[in-house]
């Protein structure tokens, strides 16, 4: 069957390989890499097409096996089945979602016992037991009726410590007017209602369930977000916060409708931290961030990690050490004193509470960082690219790895996931595949924004010519 486990979970098209049948198997296989006594999952689904129909079938499955599931009572945000493991100290759990990817697809993410993303010796574990086992299935009723299933609310618990990690002193009496662009997603209402005690006005946009997610991919990424852009161009809001389908991950909005990209929030979210509030902790990055980031961390001698693209890469070293933020450049950042995994809700009243700290306008505060950093223009493009060139491009790039780009030449070439040139002004190319969809990704980032979508072009020449 054709099931495999990206760099966060498993996602298909419905109907295709995402059938009633392949989560069942898929299912059964989760059940046999984690059986043992007093395994307890936490089990949550968002709104894409037929997820709560396929959460059930996942809890019918893994409580025939022996695994008692705590399903949620209702549509959640990732970040909820994470902090449930947590706080409970589950076994582990399931999310029933796609993320960003297109409204055809769904999926499944697989959450480990330390609530964060499941790392590859998990993953690798399970595809190893795919159709290996007859799958074992019961009715939802008799879960219930048995004690193998037990619905709860996930919800009152994340609200309760999201209010508690934020500093509401701070917001309390910040006049500020914020939009927030729910995608469609599961993410709709969380940011209201944790601010509705303060004096910050909460607008929301694209609100409630819509499994075609308004015609885009639910990704906060400047192509998905021109109504926002128009938006925040009447001038009405200070700032404009999107999240994505299932509420992990984080873009905004200037009041210029110009994007700021995950990559810039990170940047900005770090400098909270350690001149607003004065934590400490290493940092870490994946290949295709910032270089920002690097350049803040050599001004406060903070050790920097670099990480292939997946926020389980990020999750590991978030175990393994004091990390005071990690994050990719799509939009998933985790933080210090919460757990090893995103949370684009979260993040999103942090950038807030940034703005409400230093009493300061987001184009102010961005501004401040330019003067003092230098500039930093990030662009991306997806390709449409077929599974038989992606390898044909990767040896391309092995054999003849490039020695300049428009001219400035490369003094560095990282290999480890995609190709990465850096050149001596430290602008940068990247070209990577993804792990879930036939989609070359091409990443770049200069001093401009012309010259940045001018390294896109030379690299999408590159794979055109493959």
């Amino acid at each position: 069957m054709a099931v495999k486990f990206g760099t966060d979970g498993w996602r298909a098209v419905i109907s295709e390989d995402f059938t009633f049948e392949n989560v069942r198997i898929v299912s059964q296989a989760i059940a046999d890499h984690f059986k043992g006594e007093d395994v307890v999952f936490a089990l949550g689904y968002d709104w894409r097409f037929l997820s709560e129909k396929y959460a059930e079938l996942v809890a019918e499955v893994l409580a025939a096996n022996g695994i008692k599931v705590l399903l949620s009572d209702k549509a959640v945000p990732t970040p909820l089945v994470s902090l449930s493991i947590k706080n409970k100290k589950l076994s582990g759990g399931i999310m029933i979602t796609a993320s960003h990817n297109p409204p055809s697809y769904n999926g499944v993410k697989i959450k480990a016992s330390y609530a964060g993303s499941a790392d590859q010796g998990i993953t690798q574990g399970v595809e190893a037991l795919l159709g290996k086992n007859p799958v074992k299935s019961i009715s939802v009723e008799e879960g219930v009726k048995s004690g193998r299933i037990e619905k709860i609310d996930m919800k009152a618990d994340y609200m309760k410590f999201v209010n508690s990690y934020i500093d509401k002193t701070v917001l309390k009496n910040a006049k500020l007017k914020v939009l927030v662009d729910c995608m469609h997603g599961v993410g709709d209402g969380y940011i209201k209602e944790i601010l509705s005690d303060t004096k910050i006005q909460i607008t929301q946009m694209r609100t409630g369930r819509d499994p075609l997610f308004g015609g885009i991919n639910p990704e906060p990424i400047p192509k998905n977000l021109e109504a926002v852009f128009h938006e925040m161009k009447k001038g009405k809001y200070d700032i404009a916060i999107v999240n994505d389908g299932d509420a992990d991950r984080i873009g905004a909005v200037t009041p210029k409708g110009e994007f700021i990209g995950a990559g810039q929030i990170m940047a900005l979210l770090l400098l909270h931290f350690v001149e607003d509030k004065k934590w400490t902790g290493s940092v870490v990055k994946t290949i295709t961030n910032t270089t920002l980031i690097e350049r803040i961390t050599q001004k406060y001698k903070m050790k920097l990690h670099e990480t292939p693209v997946g926020f389980k890469y990020i999750c590991r070293l978030m175990l393994d050490e004091d990390v005071l933020i990690g994050g990719e450049e799509s939009g998933g950042i985790g933080v210090k004193n919460y757990m090893p995994e995103r949370d684009g809700i979260l993040l999103g009243i942090l950038l807030v509470e940034m703005m409400a700290q230093r009493k300061k306008g987001i184009l102010r505060i961005m501004d401040d960082v330019e003067k003092e950093y230098g500039s930093f223009r990030y662009a991306r493009i997806d390709m449409e690219y077929p599974d038989d060139k992606k390898k044909k491009l990767m040896e391309y790039l092995k054999l003849n790895p490039l020695k300049e780009v428009l001219g400035r030449p490369v003094k560095e070439l990282k290999s480890y996931d995609g190709y990465k040139f850096i050149m001596e002004d430290d602008s940068w190319l990247t070209l990577r595949l993804s792990g879930t969809e036939p989609i070359l990704r091409i990443y770049a980032e200069t001093s401009t924004d012309k010259l940045a979508r001018e390294y896109l072009e030379c690299g999408k020449q590159i794979a055109l010519k493959i």
